[in-house]
């Protein structure tokens, strides 16, 4: 399959197991003893079985995302969402509008950026947060190319400036 392809980043997981295993192996470190010059660890802490549980849990997520083997596919025609066991294809013809900005609350990898692509067969815009992405910075590139050839964003249900435009209440007053 010829096209872009852009992998899910996993590093977050990557760094969440091993700051779990560090913080187990330096506390269990520190809680352990010496006895005739022999070091041994103390397991019987109960927080020893708190960071436990949730380096386990952590090691967990990482294997099913690695397992899950997530990718975003550009092609000249279609986006690919693929995964491993389901794959959403969407025809670049059928965009409706493009809108690459700024997501408000969530801030993904140091960056805000999120594309919202409005397809004609779906209700919902499909949103790709960037900075899930490797090499973000090459596909907010290749969206933008895609944005040039489709309409941008149209405006908001409620925004005054449409309705003063169209509305002849408004245009009575003036």
């Amino acid at each position: 399959m010829n096209g872009k392809t852009f992998k899910y980043k996993l590093d977050f997981y990557y760094q969440q197991t091993l700051i779990y295993l560090l913080t187990m192996v330096l506390y269990a470190g520190i809680r352990g003893s010496f006895v005739e010059s022999q070091f041994s660890f103390v397991f019987m802490d109960p927080i020893v079985y708190i960071i436990v549980f949730f380096f386990c849990i952590s090691l967990i997520v990482l294997f099913l995302n690695i397992w899950r083997d997530r990718k975003f596919i550009m092609t000249s025609e279609q986006m690919i969402f693929h995964s491993r066991h389901r794959e959403r294809i969407f025809e670049i013809k059928d965009i409706e509008w493009i809108h690459i900005g700024k997501e408000r609350f969530v801030q993904t990898a140091g960056r805000f950026q999120q594309i919202s692509i409005k397809m004609k067969s779906r209700a919902i815009p499909i949103r790709i947060r960037v900075g899930r992405y490797e090499h973000n910075r090459e596909l907010v590139a290749e969206m933008e190319k895609i944005a040039k050839t489709v309409p941008s964003k149209k405006q908001g249900r409620f925004d005054i400036r449409r309705y003063r435009q169209n509305s002849t209440f408004f245009q009575r007053e003036l």
